[in-house]
């Protein structure tokens, strides 16, 4: 999985996969321009999400959405994005990064990375994409303050992969 090039080491992932009807490259062009914001689902949880931000004064200028993320790489049978911060704050503690090389390269005490990857492969019944989540934690402090909040988060989480799947699996089916 191309995932593995830039998250090798991690303490948290999440996977889900979806059957697809349609060749790769359609699939990963999908897989690209969707945008979770366009989701009501996905708008209400980081609505949630954001709500102690907005009530202590932290408020982000726009909701978090793809745009934080940073593609990273992208071949013919994957893809993956990358997210550097301090998830566990009410405003994400996030890091900008320019691209996979400054993803891999970054080490900041404190400071999680999280990698969201999309990988095809050849199935009986056209393709199986399948997306998986991973966080690696650099330190004690860290993994200490990211895993209360990744056990909250997660099942919202897994919902939000999935139904990012089945729009994915619809556009590129079309």
């Amino acid at each position: 999985m191309l995932i593995d090039e830039y998250l090798p080491e991690f303490q948290f992932s999440e996977t889900h996969s979806t059957e697809v009807r349609a060749d790769p490259g359609r699939i990963l062009d999908a897989v690209a321009a969707y945008r979770p914001e366009s989701d009501s689902f996905f708008r209400t949880m980081i609505a949630l999400r954001e709500l102690p931000a907005r009530l202590t004064g932290k408020r982000r200028p726009e909701p978090f959405g793809m745009a934080n993320f940073t593609l990273l790489d992208r071949t013919p049978s994957g893809l993956v994005y990358g997210l550097i911060g301090q998830f566990w704050h009410a405003d994400y503690g996030l890091r900008a990064v320019a691209d996979g090389a400054a993803f891999k390269a970054f080490r900041e005490p404190g400071v999680a990375r999280l990698a969201l990857g999309f990988d095809v492969s050849e199935s009986p019944r056209g393709c199986r994409l399948t997306t998986q989540t991973r966080v690696h934690c650099p330190d004690r402090e860290s993994l200490r303050r990211f895993r209360p909040y990744w056990l909250l988060i997660r099942p919202v989480s897994g919902l939000i992969r999935k139904r990012i799947l089945g729009s994915v699996r619809q556009t590129a089916e079309r």
